[in-house]
């Protein structure tokens, strides 16, 4: 096969402070054409800034490239590192073109998306404006978006996730590129929307005969799409080689861990894997390691059937703690144009179901299902148009609001985003004491503290953690920390709202952990909210299925997993990229 792209020694380094952080440390890969080559890791591995430099998008001032980026264009190499800027626009878009993994931030939220694809044909393609727009909507239809004369009108914000990305997909083919990078593209959709346009890239890059470069987190997605992948751990490519070799015998203890650490479809691990479990850090900052491994014949590692059955049937004697009997929301909305009508949308449609002290219902359904609406009524965040919400034998909806504040110390939220649920100039050990302030959980400020250190270290945080700001922290610390908060006023139920979707898989391991660790020793009784059916199914007893407002049907998680009633959980469940160690 003929090579497209040679990388030899890439050495990207930041300068911050007064002082060098080097992100990507000695790497060297190569990519034939038509090949698509996975580049695996954790957050701050350094595999984006890997690709941030091949298109040297970086900022020259603060950053440093080193080494050689060889691209093949017309039968002859030149290293992208030596061209002066004028050429290098050359190559940007039309030659090697990229998805980021945000599409809300990548497009301009005041020019419209077909004006936006449009302008990179202009100015590559030399096209006239009739020529790109009627490209652009050909484009459209090629990515499979609904009536796209209409869409190229739509300003971002009037999309959907998969669709603003459909769209930044069209931008990136628009020029038929030799390579497309694609930066977590799928990261934070729905399941079912994750496998359409992991679909739709198979079916581009076939048709245009490109290359790709896939960033991921997330292995699973790597065995349905890449012929190598590259492991990512702290700024070196630790293991390369052919992907069905990677996935089946990992050599390096880092690419264990990351397989080990997605929830596994055919077993239920007590705990789950974590990378720590494999690798062990020494005094000099070295790894080494431990020997650990996710063998699913060692039974004490798992949870039996017939443990799991014994649990419930204990668990389901007791009265619920949590009942709804048909719950309805709907939404009044304006209507588009200048006209003075209003839309009514129903939300959430007659929905009834209980929760037992002790229990954990997951709640899965893609974006738009209600799920989530449905949790912030549940806590009375958002008020019911009808229906009632039983929490331990009352109907919240008749508390008073001092009753209900009162209620709030039973039951807490942690919400998707941990960092805008955090205040980002309060430090987050006045945070997590502010609750206990406010609902008087101790008689001084001092015990507030005192109380705030010991849940920091109980979700795996240190005491000095205590004086710094949420910016200090990485997504998984912060989503920590908006657990100690949710803790802090001893809570007997927690509503979960997506709290592990966009976080690394040994990250989100860690999180699921903490949370099984902490519902075993305080007895907590969650509702667990995702479009991740794969972890709704490991850490669940029960599972709720939603679809357009209602409950498609509801059941013990395993039953609905693997003997799914409903047509709808039979696609949430196809969509699982698929890959077991067992």
């Amino acid at each position: 096969m003929e090579e497209l792209l040679n990388i030899k020694n890439l050495i990207t380094s930041f300068k911050t402070e007064g002082r060098s952080f080097v992100a990507v440390n000695d790497v060297s890969f190569s990519i034939t054409k038509g090949e698509t080559l996975a580049i695996v890791g954790e957050s701050g591995s350094g595999k984006s800034v890997t690709s941030l430099s091949v298109l040297r998008l970086l900022n020259e001032s603060s950053s440093s490239i080193t080494g050689k980026i060889n691209f093949q264009k017309d039968g002859k190499f030149t290293d992208l590192l030596k061209l002066p800027e004028k050429e290098m626009r050359k190559f940007r878009g039309k030659e090697i073109s990229m998805i980021f993994q945000e599409p809300m931030t990548s497009l301009n939220p005041v020019i419209k998306c077909g004006e936006q694809v449009a302008e990179s044909l202009r100015l590559h393609m030399g096209m006239n404006r009739q020529q790109a727009k009627q490209k652009t909507i050909a484009l459209f239809e090629k990515v499979k978006l609904p009536r796209p004369e209409h869409i190229y009108y739509t300003y971002p914000h009037q999309l959907s996730g998969g669709q603003k990305q459909r769209i930044m997909i069209a931008m990136a083919i628009s020029c038929q590129p030799s390579l497309l990078i694609a930066d977590e593209p799928t990261t934070a959709l729905d399941v079912t929307v994750q496998k359409s346009i992991l679909e739709l890239l198979k079916d581009l890059q076939q048709e245009f005969g490109m290359s790709m470069i896939f960033i991921t987190h997330d292995l699973g997605i790597v065995s349905e799409l890449a012929h190598q992948v590259a492991i990512m751990y702290r700024g070196k490519i630790v293991e390369i080689g052919k992907a069905a070799d990677v996935l089946r015998n990992p050599q390096h203890p880092y690419t264990k861990g990351l397989l080990a650490c997605k929830p596994d479809f055919k077993v239920r691990w007590k705990s789950l894997p974590t990378i720590k479990d494999f690798m062990k850090e020494n005094e000099d900052g070295s790894f080494s390691p431990t020997g650990f491994t996710a063998d699913p014949q060692n039974k004490n590692l798992l949870e039996s059937k017939e443990e799991r059955a014994l649990r419930h049937e204990a668990l389901y004697q007791k009265e619920p703690i949590l009942s709804l009997k048909n719950i309805h929301k709907v939404f009044s909305v304006r209507r588009p144009g200048l006209g003075f009508g209003r839309d009514h949308i129903t939300a959430v449609d007659q929905v009834s179901f209980s929760v037992y002290p002790g229990e954990t219902l997951g709640l899965v359904g893609e974006s738009g299902s209600g799920k989530s609406t449905l949790g912030k009524m549940i806590l009375r965040l958002l008020e019911p148009t009808s229906g009632e919400i039983s929490y331990a034998g009352k109907n919240i909806l008749d508390l008073s609001g001092g009753e209900m504040r009162q209620l709030r110390k039973k039951m807490q939220v942690v919400f998707q985003d941990p960092y805008s649920s955090l205040n980002p100039i309060m430090r987050i050990g006045e945070a997590i004491a502010e609750p206990m302030l406010v609902h008087k959980i101790h008689s001084s400020k001092k015990a507030c503290k005192t109380a705030t250190i010991e849940l920091l270290e109980k979700v795996g945080l240190q005491p000095e953690h205590y004086d710094r700001y949420p910016h200090e922290f990485s997504g998984g610390q912060r989503q920590r920390i908006v657990i100690a908060r949710a803790l802090s006023v001893k809570p007997e139920f927690i509503v979960c709202d997506e709290c592990v979707s966009a976080l690394d898989v040994s990250v989100q391991a860690q999180i699921l952990n903490l949370l099984q660790q902490l519902k075993r020793v305080e007895h907590f009784s969650y509702i667990f909210i995702s479009h991740d059916l794969g972890v709704v199914k490991h850490f669940s007893d029960r599972i709720a299925v939603m679809s357009q407002g209602k409950i498609e049907e509801i059941g013990e998680a395993d039953q609905i997993y693997h003997s799914p009633a409903s047509e709808y959980t039979r696609k949430l469940i196809d969509a699982i990229p698929k890959m077991s160690l067992v």
